[in-house]
């Protein structure tokens, strides 16, 4: 130990580099060796193994999970191309002029709380939902056509 350490005093500073810099190449061919033995990638450049270890990978059963049905039978309507200043009151008074609404909510982006641009109604009863989808799909509203469909809702 002491004999590494007497190489980084004094005019000895060429030999404690190329001693520093074949540590360096050293661990490189121990992490490829390692990467090649137990990798799935088999240490291919930009393989699995190192991407992982640069950024977390997002789980995938987020993307998988989706709004259930609603219990009450009622029908869920999916509306998108909504306008970005579109309300809540609005959007529900637009639904309102064909039968009884529930509920209707705008998706919002969880940090700045500003509207994604779509949302979801639900009504109780399935044909004037049906009358409601039909009449106001391509039916613009403040500006944009909303796109209206029944809700696919998978668990």
């Amino acid at each position: 130990m002491n004999s590494i350490a007497n190489l980084f005093k004094g005019d000895n500073l060429v030999p404690a580099l190329i001693v520093a810099v074949a540590a360096f190449l050293l661990g490189v061919v121990v992490e490829m060796i390692i990467c090649k033995l137990a990798c799935k990638c088999g240490g291919k450049k930009g393989g699995e193994c190192r991407k992982a270890a640069q950024k977390p990978q997002r789980k995938e059963e987020h993307f998988e999970k989706r709004h259930p049905a609603p219990a009450d039978g009622s029908i869920e309507i999916y509306v998108g191309n909504l306008s970005y200043d579109l309300t809540e009151d609005q959007l529900r008074a637009a639904f309102e002029a064909y039968g009884k609404v529930n509920s209707a909510r705008i998706i919002t982006n969880r940090y700045n709380n500003k509207s994604k641009g779509f949302g979801f109604v639900q009504m109780p009863n399935r044909p004037e939902a049906e009358a409601a989808v039909a009449a106001l799909n391509d039916k613009d509203l403040m500006g944009r056509k909303m796109k209206c469909n029944e809700a696919k809702n998978v668990i």
